[in-house]
C-alpha cells in the first residue's frame, strides 16, 4: 500500500481518494479550490495520468503540485495490479504489455465515472502517463477520444524495439503497437519527453514514432518533443534525474496553453529538441 502521508499536507487536503468504475484514483482539486470541494468536484480542466510499472498513484507530488496551483485539476490511477490493487505478477517485465491493455481498457469507464462524480469537464480532459502510462496513453489515442491534449513521457509509440521483447505475447504485441494504428489517430496537441541516453526506451525509437505521425498527417506543430542529455536518473529512464524539475515545469506550461489557453508561461512557444 503506498503511503498516502507522503504527499505534501497542501495537496493531501485537496485530494480525494476514490474508486472510478472500479479503478482506484487520486483526485486532485486545483489550488483555488476550496477543501470543501475537493471532496466533490474538480471542476476545471484535468489531466487523467498514469504512472509507470513499479509505481503507484500517489508519486509525484511535484508534478501534481505545478498543475494544481497553475489551475488545473488531475486524476492520477493506479495501473493493474499495482498500488491499491498490487499483484506481483503485474509489475514484472513481461507483465507490462498486460498492463497496458487492461489499462487502456479501462480508461473510458474511468471517464465516464469521473463525468457522473462531477469531477471533469469532458471538453477539457487531457491524458498522458510516464513510461508504462505513457503506453497506454498513446495506444488509447489510436482509438476515436475526446481528449484536447496529451502528455507523454520516457515511453515510445513504436514497440518493435520494445525492451526484451522476447518477454512479450507477439499477437499482442501487434495488436497494440501504437505505430501500426495510426489510422485512427485524431490530431491533437502532443508532447513528448525523453532521456537521450534512456536504457529501458531507447529515444530512437519514439523519434520514429513521430517520424510516421507526421507520415500520416499530424501536423508537426502539434508535437513537442524535447530530450534531455545525461540525466543521473536510474537507467537513465525513471523521473529525468537532474532535469526533473525543467521536465515537470515545461508538462505544466504544455498543459497551461493547451488546457487553460494561456501564453507559455516561459514567454516562448512550442520548442522542439529531437
Amino acid at each position: 500500500m503506498p503511503d498516502l502521508g507522503a504527499l505534501p499536507l497542501s495537496l493531501r487536503s485537496r485530494s480525494r481518494w476514490l474508486r472510478l468504475a472500479g479503478v482506484p484514483a487520486l483526485a486532485m482539486a486545483p489550488e483555488a479550490s476550496t477543501a470543501a470541494s475537493a471532496t466533490s468536484a474538480i471542476a476545471a480542466p484535468t489531466l487523467l495520468w498514469m504512472h509507470g510499472r513499479t509505481a503507484h498513484k500517489e508519486i509525484d507530488p511535484g508534478r501534481f503540485l505545478r498543475l494544481t496551483r497553475a489551475g488545473i485539476g488531475v486524476i492520477s490511477l493506479d495501473l493493474p495490479g499495482h498500488g491499491e490493487r498490487l499483484e506481483e505478477r503485474l509489475a514484472t517485465p513481461g507483465a507490462s504489455l498486460e498492463v497496458v491493455e487492461r489499462m487502456v481498457g479501462e480508461i473510458d469507464g474511468v471517464v465516464g465515472a469521473a463525468a457522473a462524480e462531477g469531477l471533469i469537464r469532458r471538453d477539457h480532459l487531457a491524458i498522458g502517463g510516464f513510461s508504462a502510462g505513457g503506453m497506454a496513453t498513446l495506444v488509447r489515442l489510436c482509438r476515436p477520444h475526446i481528449f484536447r491534449a496529451a502528455l507523454v513521457e520516457a515511453t515510445s509509440g513504436n514497440w518493435e524495439s520494445l525492451q526484451r521483447r522476447d518477454l512479450h505475447d507477439p499477437e499482442r504485441l501487434e495488436r497494440m503497437n501504437p505505430i501500426a494504428h495510426l489510422e485512427g489517430w485524431r490530431p491533437i496537441p502532443l508532447m513528448i519527453l525523453h532521456a537521450e541516453h534512456d536504457e529501458w526506451v531507447p529515444v530512437d525509437a519514439q523519434r520514429s514514432f513521430v517520424k510516421a505521425l507526421e507520415a500520416h498527417g499530424v501536423p508537426r506543430e502539434l508535437i513537442e518533443f524535447h530530450t534531455f542529455g545525461r540525466t543521473g536518473a536510474p537507467a537513465e529512464h525513471i523521473g529525468f534525474g537532474r532535469f526533473a524539475v525543467q521536465a515537470k515545469d515545461l508538462g505544466t506550461d504544455f498543459l497551461r496553453r493547451h488546457l487553460l489557453n494561456e501564453a507559455s508561461a516561459t514567454g516562448d512557444g512550442p520548442r522542439n529538441s529531437a
